[in-house]
């Protein structure tokens, strides 16, 4: 194989719980992730001299050893010994800082294609174990699908009973948050509402859409809604419109609401976008992973 494409595909958090804090400084978290459809394109190719060369579409991301998907590819070289270069190019599609993971699962899908360029022949939990030395939400972005994530996100398990379909909308505000200060901000022993993720399991099992709308919780709201309260507005925004829940993704500031109906999803999406003088706000889906198939079906 000389050549390869894959789909890097976005998360969300379908609940979000700080549950306590190690003594290096890291919280420890209680989180029910979800890929959905919304990707960036990965397209590598395999290069005769030993260097990695990294090309965006977004000209003012870094392609060097600052970004993720460099780090990916020269982790593997090194650690296996690869002696040929790469050729990475990745079409952004997924918001930058946005809570949605658009670094990580480029990163997640850079190790997946030099693992199969390069005939490297690692298992996902192989492949798993190098995304932890990247950070800490890579290894759910090797695996994706409905996963709960426990400790630093590093304890995964599959969730029997994954997210039924539905279709997804997701509304980032235009502006930056740091993720450090946005945990730094959080008294996580003083939040009063906590995620019931029993509850939310059960809800998925059922196929429920609407129960899991009401179950949606992430504790990161009490702290990056007091930084930017628009947030607040987009989400009540997008339940007026239809939405069966709306929360925020991660640190945020991306809000993502959950519909059954894909034209409502669609139109909501436009409103919100003109509405808030937003630039990115899109209708994308849920994505299940076939297990049984990502010996193949990896990244697609």
């Amino acid at each position: 194989m000389k050549e390869i494409r894959l789909k890097a595909r976005a998360k969300i958090n379908l609940t979000l719980d700080v549950t306590g804090k190690r003594e290096d400084g890291y919280h420890l978290l209680e989180t029910i992730m979800q890929t959905v459809a919304l990707y960036d394109g990965i397209y590598m190719k395999k290069l005769e001299k030993p260097e990695i060369k990294l090309k965006t579409n977004l000209p003012w991301l870094p392609t060097d050893e600052r970004n993720l998907a460099w780090k990916a590819a020269s982790l593997m070289r090194e650690t296996f010994g690869i002696e040929g270069g790469v050729f990475i190019e990745i079409d952004k599609r997924i918001p930058v800082a946005a809570g949605l993971a658009g670094g990580s699962t480029d990163c997640a899908a850079v190790l997946v294609g030099m693992n199969r360029l390069f005939d490297l022949r690692l298992s996902e939990k192989e492949l798993e174990e190098l995304a932890g030395k990247l950070g800490s939400d890579i290894p759910y972005c090797v695996r994706r699908g409905t996963v709960l994530c426990e400790g630093v996100g590093e304890i995964m398990t599959n969730v029997e009973h994954p997210c039924p379909e539905c279709y997804v909308v997701l509304a980032k505000l235009p502006v930056s948050v740091s993720t450090v200060s946005v945990y730094k901000g959080l008294k996580w022993d003083e939040v009063e509402d906590h995620p019931d993720t029993k509850a939310m399991l059960a809800a998925m099992e059922e196929g429920d859409v609407a129960k899991m709308g009401k179950l949606l919780c992430n504790v990161l709201e009490t702290v990056t809604i007091e930084m930017h309260p628009k947030i607040a507005e987009i989400k009540n925004r997008l339940m007026e419109l239809g939405a069966e829940g709306a929360l925020m993704s991660g640190s945020g500031p991306t809000v993502f609401a959950l519909f059954k109906d894909r034209e409502k999803a669609r139109k909501a999406a436009a409103l919100v976008k003109r509405e808030f003088a937003l630039k990115d706000s899109v209708a994308t889906r849920t994505y299940r992973v076939q297990r049984e198939l990502r010996g193949e079906k990896r990244n697609g």
